[in-house]
């Protein structure tokens, strides 16, 4: 089997939409090496360097312009003989030859349907057209959770038969064990507490990093922070100010997806009350670590979450705040709950995903 993947994402995001679409390929050419993985962008990059030095993943150079992507990238696909093709960030092609080629597309989320405010006018109405066009010509689309799948449904107003639910996972530097050298040298580098709550992700009204701070208020536990600032970010720094509270708060920049997992595993609690989210990859990520987790009972948080992480009301940082204390205090909890979210979080492992993918790709065909 041939597939072919618009790899924008894949040579230039570094977060995200780029970390779904390097896990997906790197887990697709391990487990399934018979087939042909090619990478359709107009240039490659650094990113992603190791898989594509795999025997079975192509680079593949599209045709150039500023609308290539839209309007060649499907007959460029076709051209190298593709039976499918695979739009990993809620975008097809909008033009295709004759050859025939089956389409796929995953949707992440309709954050910008169920919160507009978070996005301009133009961004919005750029973003609905392009889901909407795919979503047409798509023989299949993939949601990432069952949040988005109902999203979906709802917003882009697509037949529930159409629609798969196939999970994402998270980078394999969250599963393997580091080295106490490891360990010790980031703990050095940078100056971690001997104990922290940590969170995780764009610090971004949405993400509400505010409400743990504030949760923390009038407390001694610290607060590591890893994420990409905003503006949003001035409205933490202004309260932290305010309270004094520069030496509780840690905010950790050019981290390295290593340098993450490490921080992740040394953590007492995982942090996360997000407003919303399309699925809620740092979850995964903490579960994997064997880190407790308290996150928002809202959106597909408790899909990722399990039954064993500690859910909040994300608008009420008293919740919060007695969630986080509680757990801080008890170290049998933390651990227990810590071991069953680690057998529960297996489900989302590179095996299974790989799996379900292969299933749909043939179904399809």
């Amino acid at each position: 089997m041939k597939i072919a993947f618009d790899a924008k994402r894949f040579f230039h995001n570094t977060s995200g939409l780029g970390n779904y679409s390097r896990d997906l390929i790197r887990i697709l050419s391990q487990y399934y090496p018979e087939n042909e993985y090619l990478l359709l962008n107009k240039n490659s990059s650094e990113r992603g360097k190791d898989i594509l030095e795999r025997d079975n993943v192509r680079f593949v150079e599209t045709s150039k312009g500023s609308l290539a992507r839209q309007l060649k990238m499907g007959k460029d696909a076709q051209k190298e003989g593709a039976q499918i093709f695979h739009g990993l960030s809620g975008e097809l092609p909008l033009k295709w030859g004759k050859e025939p080629i089956k389409k796929v597309v995953t949707i992440h989320d309709l954050i910008f349907m169920r919160y507009p405010q978070y996005y301009s006018f133009f961004d919005r109405k750029i973003h609905l057209w392009k889901f909407k066009k795919a979503s047409v010509s798509a023989d299949k689309i993939i949601a990432i959770s069952e949040q988005t799948k109902r999203d979906i449904i709802t917003y882009l107003k697509v037949p529930e038969s159409k629609i798969e639910i196939i999970y994402q996972g998270c980078h394999k530097a969250f599963k393997e064990q580091q080295s106490e050298e490891v360990i010790q040298a980031v703990k050095e580098k940078f100056t971690l507490p001997e104990r922290y709550i940590l969170n995780v992700g764009t610090i971004e009204d949405r993400k509400n990093l505010l409400n743990i701070v504030r949760g923390i208020q009038e407390t001694e536990i610290p607060l590591v922070v890893v994420g990409k600032k905003t503006k949003y970010y001035k409205k933490v720094e202004a309260f932290i100010r305010k309270n004094k509270m520069e030496q509780q708060v840690l905010f950790l920049e050019g981290v390295s997806m290593d340098e993450l997992a490490v921080i992740y595993k040394l953590a007492d609690i995982f942090v996360y009350p997000s407003f919303f989210e399309g699925f809620g990859i740092p979850v995964i990520e903490a579960l994997f670590s064997k880190t407790v987790t308290i996150t928002s009972n809202v959106s597909c948080l408790p899909e990722a979450g399990g039954k064993d992480s500690v859910y909040v009301d994300p608008g009420n940082y008293v919740d919060i705040s007695a969630k986080i204390k509680f757990l801080w205090d008890n170290e049998s909890e933390r651990k227990r709950r810590a071991e069953r979210s680690f057998e529960f979080v297996q489900k989302f492992n590179d095996k299974p995903i790989a799996s379900e993918l292969m299933k749909l790709y043939k179904k399809i065909l």
